[in-house]
């Protein structure tokens, strides 16, 4: 580790990888909630074209993949908001062709640029300069702390439009909102992850979170913590394999899904049987078994769980609840 960290790209490329895993998760728990998992894939082709024409033109391509994500981000959840049967196919039209675009304008750069196309696409470690660095410091701070300040309302949008627009609350803003969220995150993490690759861990770790968890807020937390483990370990797996980041960072996320999924699928059949185990009521009652021993029309009741059990025979019979005062 201390000879990564001795690595300056490397260092630059963590960092990138740590803010990476804590806005992606945070912005996708709402885009889980409103069914839009794919959205992102849809924000990385737009940003790819975005990325071209700064390649092509010499200015940032962090900067010209910003403004394209954010300008289709709008115009995405206005076409979205108007509810046509054909929204769907505008969707497509705007995403295919913001990839198309990316890719001709890429053809056109000048010499060497065009292979920069597979590290936009899929990430690339040795891909995140200092300025960069700066740059997606300063936007993953502003989706901290939108989704932070305004976390219940963006999750009440998401869960249940019709009642937030009902209770007054601005429902086209918040998601408006959100979309530019979704589309700073693609930029954010399109030099780690790729443009191609964002989607899954917007997703991923929130998936995951969600076997675990028991709270909406507990999930977040589970799933911040799952996004930078899997992005930062990802980011060490592509150094030492050679390998795009993007692509390693995926299959350790979906590796920490599998494997929570096998969890959680071992821990309901686990709480099952002891249902199972505690319905058959395998517990000896007697003077010295602990329970509390009440008088009860001429025998003797003992106290557990809050329910009156009276031994007959080989098994027990339940006469009646004790309800705490």
């Amino acid at each position: 580790m201390a000879e990564l960290l001795s690595l300056d790209f490397m260092r630059q490329a963590l960092i990138a990888a740590i803010l990476v895993g804590l806005t992606a998760p945070l912005v996708g728990v709402f885009l889980v909630q409103r069914r839009m998992s794919l959205i992102g894939d849809g924000m990385g082709h737009i940003a790819l074209a975005g990325v071209a024409v700064g390649v092509l033109t010499g200015n940032s391509p962090v900067w010209t993949a910003l403004i394209a994500a954010v300008a289709a981000a709008v115009a995405i959840e206005l076409i979205r908001a108007r509810g046509r049967t054909s929204a769907d196919v505008v969707l497509a039209v705007i995403f295919y062709g913001g990839i198309a675009l990316g890719v001709v304008l890429f053809a056109k750069a000048p010499g060497g640029s065009a292979g920069k196309l597979t590290g936009y696409l899929f990430g690339a470690i040795l891909t995140t300069t200092r300025s960069d660095l700066i740059v997606f410091a300063i936007l993953a701070t502003i989706v901290v702390a939108v989704t932070t300040i305004l976390r219940p309302r963006l999750f009440a949008v998401a869960n249940d439009e019709e009642y937030s627009r009902a209770s007054g609350l601005p429902v086209t803003a918040y998601n408006l909102i959100l979309a530019v969220l979704t589309a700073v995150t693609v930029v954010v993490s399109m030099r780690i992850i790729g443009l191609l690759l964002i989607s899954a861990l917007m997703i991923l770790p929130n998936a995951s979170a969600q076997l675990i968890s028991r709270s909406f807020a507990a999930s977040v937390r589970w799933a911040v913590l799952i996004g930078v483990a899997c992005s930062a370990s990802g980011v060490i797996v592509s150094y030492y394999t050679a390998t795009p980041s993007g692509g390693a960072i995926v299959l350790l996320a979906i590796a920490v899904f599998l494997a929570l999924t096998a969890y959680a699928g071992i821990r309901a059949r686990v709480h099952r049987s002891r249902v199972i185990h505690d319905d058959r009521h395998d517990h000896e009652h007697g003077p010295d078994c602990g329970h509390e021993a009440i008088d009860h029309d001429g025998h003797i009741d003992y106290l557990h769980d809050g329910h009156r059990h009276a031994p007959h025979g080989s098994h027990y019979d339940e006469h009646g609840s004790v309800h705490p005062r």
